[in-house]
């Protein structure tokens, strides 16, 4: 005879992709936990970070310009000289600059936002951009154009990893997916690997939201500034708002049928 097969309710989480390099992917969602969010994470790294070694002179050179921490990481590996003044992108970037040595002049929030500072200021060139191959924002060219000579010196590489299969499988299912993006390279990436799964996102700025706009975007939250811990202001937002979806949900299931997990 037929038996009822009704599965029993459970508490849902919600699920987050990161695809960001591992090492970043980790902390950020470190740091997600330590807020008391519950969720699954799926780490599916849409590049790596590989440093480089180009041949570099320092003579005459007056401050070198790091927008992103991956060039400082790339430049100590060199065990080249830190006790230039530094310009850099982002709290993070200034951070490890100071710890690497380098004296931090200019925190600015994005490349725009650094040349405009620079420009606003005494800088004397000639300077250094030590930045990844893939990069936005046209620095050295403006700082050059505007008087201050900047050569751009790629000292890592980032190199596309496919999406794992775990990842492929959530992008192209039917659940909702909390997805935190943080450049639009990324966002590019990931718009070309297709699915129909709905997203709620987390952009680090609007040209990231603009690159993903080909993807089944259901909601998406721009970061109020282009740094991390915006974005986790923002995820942790999308979070809290999954949680409670879940939650009203599960009002729906009697105490009896639901499994504490």
């Amino acid at each position: 005879m037929p038996t009822d097969t009704a599965q029993p309710c459970r508490d849902p989480v919600p699920t987050v992709l990161m695809t960001r390099p591992r090492a970043a992917s980790e902390q950020f969602v470190a740091a997600l936990r330590a807020q008391g969010h519950r969720f699954d994470v799926c780490l599916s790294p849409l590049f790596d970070i590989v440093p480089l070694s180009p041949d570099v002179t320092l003579d005459g050179v007056r401050g070198v310009i790091f927008s992103s921490a991956n060039g400082v990481a790339a430049w100590v590996s060199m065990q080249m000289a830190c006790d230039l003044p530094a310009y850099t992108v982002g709290r993070a970037t200034a951070a490890a600059a100071c710890d690497a040595g380098f004296e931090v002049r200019i925190i600015a929030q994005d490349a725009a936002d650094l040349v405009a500072q620079m420009l606003a200021q005494p800088v004397c060139g000639p300077l250094l951009h030590l930045a990844g191959l893939h990069r936005r924002g046209n620095i050295s060219e403006k700082l050059s154009a505007s008087g201050i000579p900047t050569t751009a010196v790629v000292v890592y590489d980032q190199p596309q990893i496919p999406l794992s299969d775990a990842a492929q499988a959530l992008l192209t299912g039917q659940n909702p997916i909390i997805v935190p993006v943080f450049s639009p390279r990324t966002a590019n990436l990931l718009a070309q690997s297709g699915g129909n799964a709905p997203l709620h996102v987390a952009a680090m700025s609007e040209a990231v939201a603009f690159n993903l706009a080909p993807l089944h975007i259901v909601s998406q939250k721009v970061a109020a500034r282009p740094d991390s811990s915006a974005m986790l202001e923002a995820v942790s937002a999308l979070l809290t708002e999954a949680q409670a979806h879940y939650n009203e949900n599960r009002r729906a299931c009697s105490p009896a049928d639901r499994l504490k997990g």
